[in-house]
């Protein structure tokens, strides 16, 4: 099977079909292999399984299931009883694939199972491909990361390299959305990749409450470094956490390089330093990304003019916030706003 395969829109659907599925839940089946990691497996259903709509309905059905129905054992060495075979995933809109321990052949760029291989065959073209961790060796396996970026946990990047030389792996991410194919890294970073998935279906507001209930951080950039070498630091050293906390408060004011490292009582270079070493990104990318994630909950739940939005996440004009929506995100300040506001919010303005 060829990653070329698969190309947004192109879903197989005929317009009733397409009707359908705008009125149900979105269906996510979850490919539980031999050797899954229960923790991984666990993911999709409970970060998924917290979102619902205004009248509480749920807003995405998932379904474990396996390659041929029958049960599998995990690496925890209990046996995963799943709810439904390989025509779970020929329904599904999204297929999440967790990790396996138990096939080192995919190491050495090996084929899969042919009980995997002909599951995997099943899916529609269109649907929603995502790994979480070392799930990305599976779609690199079937041929369906050749020529996409991707990524994985990044202790294995050289392996995943070695063995199929086709994908543009990046371990330096926390996850890679390419649109329909979406590639996580180890544990945390699949559920910041389910969230990132929420945020896109139905807007910043659901993922807040869905990371609300699972008591997870809200928001990590996917661009965020993976594995950041941070040891705890002597109690003489000074860390930047404190000024995080202040420029939350304050983004609508100008937050110079300057004036953060004047908080935090450090000069620019050992500011700069510490803040990477802390949070993986440099002070301005970390301010823009949490200016971002400000315009998008106010758009969503305010009916604030953009100029107004703009100014109180400290973008100036909102030709500058036009500017870096559409570079973060390709659409206007306005297009967010009807797609995801309730509509007695939506304006006119542009």
């Amino acid at each position: 099977m060829s990653g070329a395969q698969w190309t947004t829109g192109e879903d197989g659907r005929n317009p009733a079909e397409a009707a359908e599925a705008a009125l149900r839940p979105h269906r996510i089946a979850v490919l539980a292999l031999p050797g899954v990691p229960p923790f991984e497996l666990g993911i999709p259903s409970r970060v998924f399984g917290s979102v619902a709509d205004a009248e509480g309905r749920p807003l995405y059905e998932v379904t474990v299931c396996t390659a041929d129905g029958a049960p599998v054992l995990s690496d925890a060495g209990f046996t995963v009883q799943p709810a439904a075979g390989p025509e779970a995933l020929a329904a599904a809109d999204t297929v999440i694939v967790p990790p396996t321990h138990a096939m080192p052949e995919l190491g050495l760029g090996g084929p899969l199972p042919a009980e995997v291989t002909a599951a995997i065959a099943g899916i529609r073209p269109g649907t929603r491909l995502v790994s979480i961790c070392t799930g990305s060796y599976v779609l690199a396996a079937a041929g369906l990361l050749d020529g996409r970026p991707a990524t994985t946990h990044w202790n294995l990047a050289p392996e995943f390299r070695r063995a199929y030389p086709r994908v543009r792996v990046d371990e330096e991410v926390l996850f890679v959305d390419d649109g329909d194919v979406l590639t996580s890294a180890g544990v945390a970073a699949g559920v910041d990749l389910c969230l990132h998935m929420i945020r896109r279906d139905h807007g910043a507001a659901a993922a807040n409450r869905a990371a609300r209930m699972c008591v997870v951080p809200p928001w990590r950039d996917g661009g965020q470094a993976q594995y950041i070498d941070r040891p705890v630091p002597e109690p003489t050293v000074a860390s930047t956490t404190a000024t995080r906390a202040w420029a939350l408060e304050h983004l609508g004011e100008p937050l110079t390089l300057a004036r953060l490292a004047e908080h935090a009582r450090m000069s620019l270079r050992s500011f700069t330093r510490r803040f990477r070493d802390e949070v993986g990104m440099t002070p301005v990318q970390w301010l823009t990304a949490q200016r971002l994630e400000l315009v998008k909950q106010l758009l969503e739940t305010t009916d604030l003019s953009i100029d107004l939005v703009a100014h109180r996440a400290g973008f100036g004009s909102a030709n500058s916030l036009r500017a870096h929506m559409r570079t973060a995100f390709g659409v206007s300040p306005a297009a967010y706003r009807r797609t995801f506001s309730p509509h007695d919010l939506v304006g006119a303005e542009g």
